[in-house]
């Protein structure tokens, strides 16, 4: 009898012979894109499909050298920069993507991947990494971030995301089994769709980043400049702090109002390449994160070098750093703080200062998110076939 093999592990007789990954799109390899590379390596021999795909030859040398077939916006006036403006078309396009010779479909989502349209013969994965943020509860920051709180334009935006909301809902029915990439996804995810996630945390590279025991005495931020990451809660945190050094890595739209707020402590280093980034992560005294993470890959690179985390006490941050005071008892890795505030973020810096973190610990805690973790856990979700979450009674009742 013929047998699927996932990573080489003979899975089941083969009624699946087909598997087709479905991406968002591919533009700039981030974390989703991580973790869309490990399902490749999972799944050599699936087709990848995504609504755009503009990336570069390093980055797709990262995806095994796969080309996505990409929809009808791949080819409309500036979708290489501007695709997110043709969100209104995303769900049309998705769509279109025909999966009928497909006997399993993942879809890799954050936005509208997991829309595909399958048939009650195939088996839809989805791997969540969030259910749509600025359709869902970002739609007022989103809104306001985009000067778009009043006006002809708000209202079209606001009816907008209204439409993208039913659809989304509806297209939820059409997966059979959710994994979230955290437990706070999923319960996103029970909140927006009513249905159960199974959590497979992200795969960290731990082993790109070595153990480092000396720290040198700074602090250090990395993110992308925009209002929902907090770069500037931190920077005005540590204007309040002029004895302390804060390093700060990145580029973004506040990149010009974080240069006006910083003091002579703090240093703006840009984009850096990832072997600066892992060099700044080893030495930093600790890592800063005042977003509220789905889940935080950096955070947990951070404790791979050694190096402890203080974060904002909610999201992923609550499943990948521990706090002194867990009800475990286990060895602390980080400091949290409860509201996103420079003050409460200066009381949290000031604490972790009173606090012994060891190095060891923070690296035992960051190899929980390996990438081999992350695979053996696909494989025993696949190994076990459990059958389809969605029934036709069950989708009738809703």
């Amino acid at each position: 009898m013929e047998l699927i093999r996932i990573a080489g592990t003979p899975i089941k007789p083969a009624q699946r012979r087909r598997v087709a990954i479905v991406h968002d799109w591919l533009v700039v390899y981030g974390g989703a894109e991580r973790c869309l590379r490990q399902l490749i390596g999972l799944f050599p021999d699936a087709e990848l499909f995504a609504i755009v795909d503009f990336f570069s030859d390093d980055d797709r040398a990262r995806l095994f050298g796969k080309r996505a077939r990409t929809s009808f916006i791949q080819t409309l006036p500036f979708a290489r920069t501007k695709y997110r403006t043709y969100l209104p078309l995303m769900p049309l396009a998705v769509e279109q993507f025909d999966l009928s010779a497909f006997d399993m479909v993942i879809s890799s989502s954050h936005a509208v991947a997991k829309g595909v349209l399958t048939g009650p013969d195939q088996e839809h994965i989805c791997y969540c990494h969030t259910p749509i943020r600025y359709a869902w509860d970002l739609q007022h920051q989103y809104l306001r971030e985009s000067g778009l709180t009043r006006g002809v334009k708000s209202a079209f935006s606001r009816l907008l995301l209204h439409y993208i909301r039913l659809w989304d809902t509806r297209t939820a029915w059409g997966v059979d089994r959710f994994i979230a990439n955290s437990a706070y996804v999923a319960r996103r995810i029970l909140k927006v769709y009513g249905r159960e996630a199974e959590v497979i945390y992200p795969p960290v590279d731990i082993d790109r980043f070595s153990l480092r025991r000396d720290k040198e005495d700074f602090y250090l931020t990395a993110s992308r400049m925009v209002q929902h990451k907090r770069i500037c809660l931190t920077v005005e945190a540590f204007a309040a702090m002029p004895e302390k050094r804060l390093l700060v890595i990145g580029d973004g739209p506040e990149m010009a109002k974080i240069r006006a707020m910083a003091g002579p402590n703090v240093t703006l280093l840009g984009i850096q390449n990832d072997v600066s980034l892992c060099d700044y992560l080893q030495r930093a005294k600790a890592f800063i994160c005042a977003a509220e993470e789905d889940f935080g890959i950096l955070a947990v690179e951070a404790q791979a070098c050694g190096t402890p985390v203080i974060a904002f006490g909610k999201g992923g941050a609550m499943e990948t750093i521990i706090g002194p005071d867990n009800p475990a008892g286990d060895e602390p890795t980080g400091i949290f703080f409860e509201a996103q505030t420079a003050g409460a973020l200066i009381t949290a810096v000031e604490r972790f200062e009173t606090v012994k973190i060891r190095p060891e610990a923070c690296r035992n805690r960051a190899e929980t998110f390996s990438i081999s973790a992350f695979k053996a856990a696909w494989i025993d979700i696949l190994k076990k076939h459990q059958p389809p979450l969605v029934r036709p009674a069950q989708a009738a009742s809703r």
